[in-house]
C-alpha cells in the first residue's frame, strides 16, 4: 500500500482534512520564505487536535542545531525532513535520534541516490527552478521515466507536482513506498483545500490496489 503524505499543514481545516482522509504522515513547514511556514507553537497546536492519526513530519531548510532544538523544545515530530546534504543530514539524525528523511533533486538518472548516506529515507523529487526561492513545495514535476529501472533497497518518498490528477498514474508508473504532496492540494499558495486532500488520498489508494 503508497503511503500518502499531506505537507505544508498550516491550519486546522487542513490538519482536520489531512486526519480524516487517512493521510500517513502530515508535514509542518519550518521555513520562514514559505507560505506554508509554521512557528513550533501553532504545529504543536494543530498536533494536539488529533491524538495519533499520521505521523507528525518537520520540514527544514538547511537548519542550523539550534534551529531544530527550538522547534523541538514545543513541538515534538516523528520525522525530521531535511534540505542539506547527506553529511548534514547525517548529522541531524546523529543529534536529536529522530529518523531523518533528506530531499533530494533530480533531473537526470545520474542524480539518483546509490544509498541513504546515512538518514533512514530519501525525499526524490525535481531539482528547483532556478529563480525559485524554496528548495521544495515549487509544483514542479520531473520526468518519472526516470525512475523505470531504479529499485532502491530503502524507503523513499516521491514528491514534486503531485495533485489528485496525476497522483494515479504516478504511483503506477514509480510504485513509490509514499507519495508527497503541499501545493497540489491546495486552493491557492498555503491554503489547504479538504476535497482536494480527500481526493489525492483517495486516488493514491485506489492506484495502489489496482
Amino acid at each position: 500500500m503508497t503511503r500518502v503524505k499531506i505537507c505544508g499543514i498550516n491550519d486546522a481545516d487542513g490538519f482536520d482534512s489531512a486526519v480524516a482522509a487517512g493521510a500517513d504522515y502530515a508535514g509542518f513547514v519550518f521555513f520562514p520564505p514559505s507560505p506554508r511556514h509554521v512557528t513550533a507553537e501553532q504545529a504543536a497546536t494543530l498536533s494536539s487536535r488529533h491524538q495519533g492519526g499520521p505521523l507528525r513530519v518537520a520540514l527544514f531548510v538547511k537548519p542550523s542545531d539550534d534551529d531544530i532544538a527550538r522547534v523541538l523544545a514545543i513541538f515534538r515530530p516523528d520525522i525530521l525532513q531535511i534540505y542539506a546534504d547527506a553529511p548534514r543530514a547525517a548529522a541531524i539524525r546523529a543529534r536529536f535520534g529522530l529518523p531523518v528523511w533528506r530531499a533530494v533533486g533530480v533531473s537526470s538518472v545520474d542524480d539518483l541516490p546509490r544509498s541513504t548516506d546515512g538518514v533512514d529515507g530519501l525525499v526524490i523529487e525535481a531539482k528547483p527552478p532556478q529563480d525559485a526561492t524554496r528548495p521544495g513545495g515549487n509544483a514542479v514535476r520531473f520526468d518519472w521515466s526516470i525512475l523505470a529501472d531504479w529499485s532502491p533497497g530503502y524507503d523513499w518518498v516521491l514528491a514534486g507536482g503531485l495533485n489528485p490528477d496525476n497522483v494515479a498514474e504516478a504511483v503506477r508508473r514509480t510504485h513509490p513506498p509514499v507519495v508527497d504532496v503541499s501545493s497540489g492540494v491546495e486552493s491557492a499558495p498555503g491554503v489547504k483545500d479538504p476535497a482536494r486532500i480527500r481526493a489525492f488520498v483517495a486516488h493514491a489508494r485506489a492506484a495502489a490496489c489496482a
